[in-house]
């Protein structure tokens, strides 16, 4: 594969499941400085928000987003699953994180090195464990002019996630093979695996023995990862199925087209294409100031509404 084709692999986005839906939306927005580039609903529960946090653009590789159950009971990742997700910042603003998320009344776990680059741990109000990475190759990507954070500061992107598993070997086989990452370091029983994507092109591998899990908000539901277009996506549904893996048929998600599949490891992924992308149906100045719903989806918009907690930020 071409160096330049590597850096448009990686990671389109994760999607999380959070308790209340304005705690959320405080937290992500107003504390970490992100734009909700798309306020929607869950398309298979339409009373359920499902609301897209991102860069600037809201472009593949920055989407974080989350489906809120406000009487979800907590829950413990174990294995099988991803269980953090780091957003890479600019380099030099490790001091800048560690003073802010202090004032911000968000408590510091460790601040650490992570293969090579400086770290921050920390959790959302939900308990999702979240990784602020100092990353170099993302400070030329525009920020969002409204975030809280500054501009030498403000998150970027994805700079990858962490899936716990029994055994890598059958899931390193996938990101090689399927989604053209490369096996780059290795720390104990964890393995990294990049693309040359400057957002969204890191996954740890990490090995651990069974531990007692449950499904619950702070858990992740599934990592997308990117397709260019229909075709790619088509291309990569069938090697899906010749690496002997059941995917769904194509799935119109109005932003993206999608297929899911789980991993032999248990993990769910996704792949998505990088279009049509949330400024199809908004204007990309306007994104996530209105509840957005998909065309199929429209007509059941006052009823839905009805349902929905009001959300502002």
């Amino acid at each position: 594969m071409k160096q330049t084709d590597r850096q448009h692999k990686g990671i389109h986005h994760i999607s999380v499941l959070a308790g209340d839906a304005q705690r959320n939306a405080e937290f992500y927005v107003q504390k970490l400085g992100m734009r909700l580039v798309k306020k929607s609903v869950n398309q298979d529960d339409p009373g359920t928000y499902h609301l897209f946090y991102g860069n600037a653009e809201g472009s593949p590789g920055s989407g974080l987003t989350f489906f809120p159950w406000p009487m979800a009971r907590q829950g413990k990742p174990g294995v099988g699953e991803s269980v953090a997700v780091g957003l890479s910042v600019p380099s030099g603003s490790e001091n800048y994180w560690a003073e802010h998320l202090e004032s911000a009344g968000i408590r510091l776990d460790t601040y650490t090195d992570l293969f090579g680059k400086k770290a921050l741990f920390f959790r959302d109000p939900d308990g999702l464990q979240l990784i602020l990475v100092i990353d170099e190759r993302v400070d030329s990507i525009p920020h969002w002019e409204q975030s809280s954070v500054p501009s030498g500061a403000a998150i970027r992107g994805f700079w990858g996630t962490t899936l716990r598993l029994n055994d890598h070997t059958a899931t390193a086989a996938i990101l090689k093979e399927l989604f053209s990452f490369e096996e780059t370091a290795q720390d104990g029983r964890s393995r990294l695996y990049t693309t040359d994507a400057p957002i969204g092109g890191s996954v740890i591998l990490e090995e651990a023995d069974p531990m007692p899990s449950s499904n619950g908000r702070g858990t992740v539901h599934h990592v997308a990862f990117r397709a260019k277009d229909d075709e790619e996506l088509e291309s990569m549904r069938q090697k899906v199925i010749a690496m002997g893996m059941q995917p769904t048929a194509h799935i119109d998600r109005h932003w993206f087209h999608s297929i899911y599949f789980h991993t032999p490891g248990g993990v769910l992924f996704e792949i998505a294409t990088d279009g049509p992308g949330y400024a199809v149906d908004e204007d990309a100045d306007k994104l996530g100031q209105k509840l957005i719903l998909p065309p199929w989806l429209e007509s059941r918009r006052e009823t839905i509404e009805n349902r929905l907690p009001v959300i502002s930020v």
